[in-house]
């Protein structure tokens, strides 16, 4: 039986994204969400905060990074990779999200409003420019039906 390493999260980007790229060239874009959960504590509901660090390579963090603002939600679909390395002596290690796939879903700081939704999927074959043009940011899309429907 095969493993398994999959994660799908929606929350709130905790600062805005970070573009950088590595000595080859490849484009890395980094960011943090906060996913809240409810917890019963004694007659009360309350909210706990959980906080995860996303890493979107190539093209997709290119295009995306501009629109990764602090407050925005999104959705993210991708797997847990652990980094371990040596500090002072020291094991240290973290856990981050490598995001395969990006969704954002409107609301909070950024540059779209509440209705926007955009998809990019990480790998080559995805052109995040179509998939903006047909849904794109601040189109001015006329959603109003004016046929009657037969049924």
């Amino acid at each position: 039986m095969a493993d398994i390493n999959h994660v799908t999260l929606i929350g709130r980007l905790t600062r805005d994204a970070e573009l950088k790229y590595t000595s080859g060239g490849q484009a890395v874009c980094k960011f943090s969400i906060a996913v809240n959960r409810r917890k019963k504590n004694g007659d009360q509901w309350e909210d706990e905060a959980n906080f995860f660090d996303i890493v979107l390579w190539g093209k997709q963090g290119e295009s995306l990074q501009s629109y990764l603002l602090k407050g925005k939600m999104i959705g993210v679909n991708g797997e847990l990779r652990q980094d371990r390395w040596q500090q002072d002596g020291q094991n240290r290690s973290k856990i981050e999200i490598i995001a395969n796939y990006v969704q954002l879903l409107g609301g909070g700081g950024g540059g779209s409003s509440s209705g926007d939704r955009q998809n990019y999927q990480n790998n080559s074959s995805n052109q995040s420019s179509s998939s903006q043009d047909s849904q794109g940011f601040g189109s001015s899309r006329d959603d109003s039906f004016t046929d009657d429907i037969p049924f």
